[in-house]
């Protein structure tokens, strides 16, 4: 049974390889509510637009959570992908966290053929293997590493397949396929690793729900596409 869930998740993984933005093609906008607890608190919601062989997505984050009727942490941000066809060339982001400012400002080098990154948690180089960690692209299941979409820094992880499932989910049925993602360094403090659950509609090329615990349990669902 395991070699024959390795042989299935090895299938997959070279099915999605194949293209990348192409699978987002018929998407406008992606709206995920996040929750805390059970309790809705905020959105991420994703905007796609294009230009001939450019595209641009664009990502709102807002949440905040609440003790006593009184905000205890909150975070609301923007950021910007922009694609000629399946390379990312840029990405910009600015996030408030509590009264914290962070950012992101990467380009692409063509002659390095790697992003150059200034961030507020890391400035330097990056391979072009990475992606930005933001959940409207499905690519984060393939990577061996991410870049904050908040901070900048590079966070090598590991992706397992778990198996296949059905979940329901705002009156839906979806049959997916079950992940875990974990950073690759677990000897760093269990606030800055990388410990998520991820399910995956392979027909749609869509993530539907992802989950984590981290100061109460977390999840990011998937609510419409457009």
């Amino acid at each position: 049974m395991k070699k024959f869930l390795v042989f299935i998740f090895l299938i997959f993984y070279s099915s999605i390889s194949i293209a990348h933005i192409a699978h987002y093609n018929k998407y406008n906008k992606i709206e995920m509510e996040i929750f805390r607890n059970g309790e809705l608190i905020g959105y991420n919601y994703y905007f796609f637009t294009r230009t001939g062989d450019e595209t641009t997505v664009s990502n709102q984050i807002k949440f905040s959570v609440k003790l006593l009727g009184a905000t205890i942490f909150q975070v609301e941000g923007y950021g910007e992908e922009k694609y000629l066809k399946d390379q990312l060339v840029s990405y910009v982001s600015e996030t408030l966290q509590n009264d914290k400012k962070k950012f992101v400002n990467l380009v692409f080098n063509k002659e390095s053929n790697e992003f150059n990154i200034k961030g507020s948690s890391y400035v330097g180089k990056a391979s072009n293997n990475n992606i930005i960690g933001n959940w409207w692209n499905h690519k984060i299941l393939q990577t061996q590493s991410q870049i904050s979409p908040i901070s900048g820094s590079i966070k090598e992880q590991i992706v397992t397949f778990v198996g296949k499932e059905k979940i329901n989910q705002y009156g839906k049925t979806f049959e997916v396929d079950h992940f875990t993602l974990k950073s690759k360094n677990m000897s760093l403090p269990k606030d800055k690793r990388l410990n998520f659950d991820i399910w995956f509609d392979q027909k749609n090329s869509m993530i539907i729900k992802v989950s984590y615990s981290r100061m109460g349990d977390w999840e990011y669902r998937l609510k419409s596409i457009e």
